[in-house]
């Protein structure tokens, strides 16, 4: 019988979360023998090779020239999730992406959309990243079903093509079973976030849609619903297209808040909430896609009595002439495996913060000054702060409006780290772990249990920034989704009611020493 217990998304946060206990009792090895690939196959289909436009010089190329737009989405496709490395193994080589994934996983998968044009013809493609290539598996126009699909989202009106990113469910969970969904959330942001900046280099703007109807958009691609889900579908306009320059829109769109549900099992978690959080096909629907009046100005959350502020204005990191060093960065980037316990220096500390939450910073640069987020006003930033010259050791809250950091806790948290951090030395050795928390209660308020998927999806794309930025930096750089949830909030004095999202640590990388 269903019972009530709050909300699915509630009632899943607290289920999934790490304790000592709980990650003992549940901890099993894993069946190599079952590993996913992590690679789609179709057996029909047209491939379009976009590797010839990777190296192709376009220098005396004429930039409006069919040449010239293959190699714009070769790169932006290349930029927000190819392959970037391999690892030989005893089997199948182990491939790396521009965009991390925890475990090496890969859940998400990229589609094309295209409404029809002379480069592209209408029809349903899917990026084969191991190839480079673009396949399409489906040859008839199907914009007005997406356009249906997205409560006609008006950037779908104004655009030609479309990125749609799904998850495929197993991947993920092979590994880390139901509390999956977060890592499947949060590994799907730093792909937006690759996403946004790749675009900016190649003369294209993702403007991102969150609010659609899951099941309509899931046929329209042939997907089975219950192996992939549709996480996110990205209209991708052209900026050199003048029509094309279009004005934002809402991103979010809330779906129902379920308290009534059955007792479920261990691994039924995430397929149950993955259907909860679906919003219905509704063809009657309206929605009113233009921004809301106050968004974006709500002002920071903590405001702690008496505590130290530290501002937090800093120069922009320059990403070279035209952005070179910026898809050089996409390219290198890997996560640190290990830090050197080495001190950075608060001018880095300050630059990463810059370039992570000021992004109105980086006009002049030709970087989206207002990249689309799903709601960062519910999403906040803690840091605590082991070595870091220049500022005095403790946990800090970020207050991004004000751009300052205010002290909540002082002491030096390392040995706690590494206890946090499930006993990863990567906690104890940082030099500064950034958390991102969110109040569950006033997100589900405000956008339904659907709220859990956009704020792990901000915490990841928020988390790339982080990643892209400590690259550029020469710094060390890790994303952790694995920690004791409420131990976090209890010992470093991170108020209850903020749900912990994500970790990132930095550090100095081993054979590095201190700076200043």
């Amino acid at each position: 019988m269903p019972d009530h217990r709050g909300s699915i998304a509630h009632h899943y946060h607290e289920r999934t979360k790490y304790s000592p206990e709980i990650l003992n009792a549940k901890s099993k090895p894993l069946d190599w023998n079952q590993q996913p690939l992590p690679f789609k196959n179709y057996k029909l289909g047209t491939t379009l090779d976009l590797k010839p436009y990777l190296q192709a010089d376009l220098r005396s190329v004429d930039p409006d020239s069919a040449q010239a737009w293959w190699r714009r989405l070769s790169h932006l496709l290349f930029c927000s999730y190819g392959l970037t490395g391999m690892i030989p193994t005893m089997g199948e080589p182990h491939y790396m992406r521009s965009s991390p994934s925890a475990g090496g996983l890969y859940p998400a998968e990229l589609y094309l959309i295209s409404r029809g044009t002379p480069l592209l013809p209408a029809g349903l493609y899917n990026y084969q990243a191991k190839t480079h290539s673009l396949l399409q598996f489906w040859d008839s126009d199907v914009w007005t079903a997406l356009q249906s699909a997205c409560f006609w989202n008006p950037t779908l009106e104004g655009t030609q093509m479309a990125i749609v990113v799904t998850a495929v469910f197993f991947r993920s969970a092979w590994r880390y079973q139901d509390r999956a969904y977060r890592r499947i959330f949060l590994d799907t942001g730093h792909l937006l976030g690759n996403l946004e900046l790749a675009s900016a280099l190649n003369d294209f703007r993702p403007h991102l849609i969150g609010g659609f109807a899951d099941e309509a958009v899931n046929q329209l691609l042939y997907l089975d619903s219950e192996q992939e889900g549709t996480i996110a579908v990205i209209p991708l306009a052209d900026l050199r297209e003048v029509k094309q320059n279009l004005p934002l829109t809402r991103t979010a769109l809330p779906s129902i808040v379920q308290t009534e549900y059955p007792q479920l099992a261990d691994g039924s978690l995430l397929s149950y909430i993955q259907r909860a959080t679906q919003i219905p096909f509704d063809t009657a629907a309206k929605v009113n896609w233009q921004l809301p009046l106050t968004q974006g100005e709500r002002s920071d959350k903590y405001n702690f009595p008496f505590c130290l502020k530290v501002a937090t204005h800093s120069p922009a990191i320059a990403w070279g002439n035209q952005l070179e060093n910026l898809e050089q960065t996409i390219l290198r980037r890997r996560s640190t495996r290990g830090y050197s316990g080495a001190s950075l220096t608060f001018d880095e500390l300050k630059a990463l913060l810059d370039f992570t939450y000021q992004p109105q910073h980086y006009i002049d640069q030709d970087l989206d000054g207002f990249p689309d987020y799903f709601d960062l006003d519910l999403v906040e930033t803690f840091i605590a702060v082991s070595s870091v010259s220049g500022l005095e050791e403790g946990c800090y809250y970020y207050a991004p409006k004000a751009q300052e950091l205010r002290q909540i806790r002082f002491k030096n948290f390392r040995q706690e780290l590494h206890f946090l951090c499930l006993g990863q030395d990567l906690g104890r050795d940082a030099g500064a772990v950034l958390f991102h928390t969110a109040d569950l209660t006033a997100a589900v308020a405000k956008y339904g249990d659907r709220a859990y998927r956009y704020l792990h999806l901000d915490a990841g794309h928020l988390g790339q920034r982080l990643n892209l930025g400590a690259i550029q930096l020469g710094l060390g750089v890790s994303g952790i989704a694995g920690f004791f949830d409420d131990q976090v909030n209890e010992v470093l004095g991170i108020p209850e009611d903020e749900a912990v999202l994500y970790i990132t640590t930095l550090g100095r990388p081993r054979g590095t020493r201190d700076k200043g």
